[in-house]
């Protein structure tokens, strides 16, 4: 079964930190470009980043430039968000998803796998 698992999430004050995973299951990670997206309550999904099949290229949304970081380790078929100084309005859950090919812009219709999400809060 073809699969992508978010894990990481959580509640945590502002000014803090969460490392999000997204493990694939059941293909390999690195022939795809891989984007987080999120969603908070009440509002349209928002493309948080994105990054190539090999790592060499990455991509941030404003919102987040500066404090997030995506990285990949392809031996361990998984990418990771490190997100750091979360504000309250990084309040969302969280998805990743991946589309076949070296690299993606942030449009979500063009993602071949999307995880089930998970839940970050941000609140003091």
């Amino acid at each position: 079964q073809l699969q992508l698992v978010e894990s990481g999430g959580g509640l945590v004050q502002p000014g803090g930190s969460l490392r999000l995973s997204c493990a694939a299951y059941g293909f390999t990670l690195d022939s795809y470009a891989v984007g987080w997206f999120r969603q908070a309550p009440g509002k349209e999904q928002e493309g948080v980043s994105s990054i190539s099949n090999s790592g060499d290229i990455t991509y941030y949304a404003d919102s987040v430039k500066d404090r997030f970081t995506i990285s990949r380790d392809n031996a361990k078929n998984t990418v990771y968000l490190q997100m750091t100084s979360l504000k309250p309005e990084d309040t969302a859950v969280y998805y990743c998803a991946a589309d076949y090919g070296y690299y993606s812009a942030l449009i979500p219709y063009e993602y071949d796998y999307w995880g089930q999400g998970t839940q970050v809060t941000v609140s003091s």
